[in-house]
């Protein structure tokens, strides 16, 4: 059974940084895309960034430069290193898993798996 598990959410000042991180479990696939999505209250959810299994990533415009995603495959674990956070950050984050593809998306549909979420709110 594959499961996701985020964590690293809090509460922190503009300007201000958090680390989150997804670990995986329940699947040996090798090529796979892992993405980050967040949704804030109200609005539909939106996708932040990815990575596939040989590295490369892809983010959002309105977090590039910010926001950096990275892996460590040994310990089956995605990353979100977010700097310089603004108040438009906040948000329900959740990692996503599209397993045995290697292409990314930015749609939510194109993640099989999900995990609970963590959440990130960022004050003026």
């Amino acid at each position: 059974q594959v499961q996701l598990v985020e964590s690293g959410g809090g509460s922190v000042q503009a300007g201000g940084s958090l680390r989150l991180s997804c670990g995986a479990s329940g699947y040996t696939a090798r090529n796979n895309c892992m993405g980050w999505f967040r949704q804030a209250a109200g609005k539909q959810r939106e996708w932040v960034s990815s990575i596939r299994t040989d590295g490369s990533t892809t983010y959002a415009d309105s977090v590039k430069a910010r926001f950096t995603i990275s892996q460590d495959n040994a310990k089956n674990t995605v990353y979100l290193q977010m700097n310089s956070l603004k108040p438009e950050d906040t948000g329900m984050y959740y990692c996503a898993a599209r397993l045995y593809q290697s292409t990314c998306s930015s749609f939510s549909w194109a993640y099989t798996y999900w995990g609970q979420g963590t959440q990130v709110t960022v004050s003026s």
